[in-house]
C-alpha cells in the first residue's frame, strides 16, 4: 500500500480542482497513504508558491459582506482569496457562510470540501462532496476530488478508482477525464490489485 506514495503520487499530486479551474493548491501530504499530521491555523503544506493574501481586497470584501448579508458571491470571493493564500480554515468559514445564503451552490460546496481536506479532515471533505453530488450527481470536479481524497485521505484505492471511472464515463473529453484517466493508469501501474473487481482500464483523455 505504501507504494502509492511513489509512481501514483507523482501523477496526481496537486490535482485538487476548484470551481475556478485548476487551483494552485498544495499537493496531498507527503506521507501519501498515512494519516496526515495536524496543521496550525488551517495552513496547508504548499508545494509551490503561495499566493500572497491581498489584505486590502479582503478588507473591501468583508465590508461588502457586512453590508450585504444575502450576497453569496462576495463571500465566495473572500473564501477564494483565503484558499489561494492557503489559509484554509478562513476559506472554509467563508464558504460555509456562502452556503448558508446559497445552499445549492455546488461549486462552493465542493471548494469547501477541498478546504476541509487541506485542513486534514478527510471524512468531513468526503461528506461535503456527497452534499455536492446530491445537488449534481454528475459534477465531474467533485467526483475527481472524491477519488483524490479516497486515495490519499482514506487509503481507499478501490473507492478512488470507482470515482475516477465515473468521471471518464460522464465527460470523456473533459480535462477532468484526462486527469482521471491518468490517475487510473498510475493506480494500475503502482497497485494492479486495486483495479480488480471489474473496473475497466481507462485511457488518458485529450483536452
Amino acid at each position: 500500500m505504501l507504494g502509492i506514495a511513489g509512481v501514483f503520487f507523482g501523477l496526481i499530486a496537486g490535482w485538487m480542482i476548484g470551481s475556478q479551474g485548476l487551483r494552485n493548491a498544495p499537493s496531498p501530504p507527503a506521507a501519501g497513504v498515512q494519516a496526515a499530521s495536524g496543521t496550525q491555523g488551517g495552513q496547508g503544506q504548499g508545494q509551490g508558491q503561495t499566493a500572497p493574501l491581498d489584505e486590502s481586497r479582503v478588507a473591501s470584501l468583508q465590508a461588502a459582506a457586512e453590508k450585504a448579508p444575502g450576497d453569496a458571491a462576495v463571500r465566495i470571493q473572500l473564501a477564494d482569496l483565503y484558499f489561494d493564500a492557503e489559509r484554509f480554515a478562513d476559506a472554509a468559514r467563508w464558504y460555509e457562510d456562502a452556503l448558508k445564503v446559497d445552499p445549492k451552490n455546488v461549486n462552493a460546496s465542493t471548494d469547501l470540501g477541498i478546504a476541509y481536506y487541506y485542513m486534514n479532515q478527510a471524512d468531513r471533505a468526503l461528506a461535503q462532496f456527497e452534499r455536492s453530488l446530491a445537488l449534481d450527481p454528475q459534477h465531474t470536479k467533485t467526483l475527481l476530488n472524491t477519488g483524490i481524497v479516497r486515495a490519499f485521505g482514506k487509503q481507499d484505492l478501490d473507492g478512488a478508482a470507482a470515482a475516477w471511472q465515473q468521471v471518464v464515463k460522464i465527460a470523456p473529453d473533459s480535462p477532468e477525464a484526462r486527469m482521471a484517466g491518468q490517475a487510473l493508469q498510475g493506480l494500475r501501474t503502482a497497485h494492479p490489485e486495486a483495479a480488480s473487481g471489474g473496473v475497466p482500464a481507462a485511457t488518458p483523455q485529450g483536452r
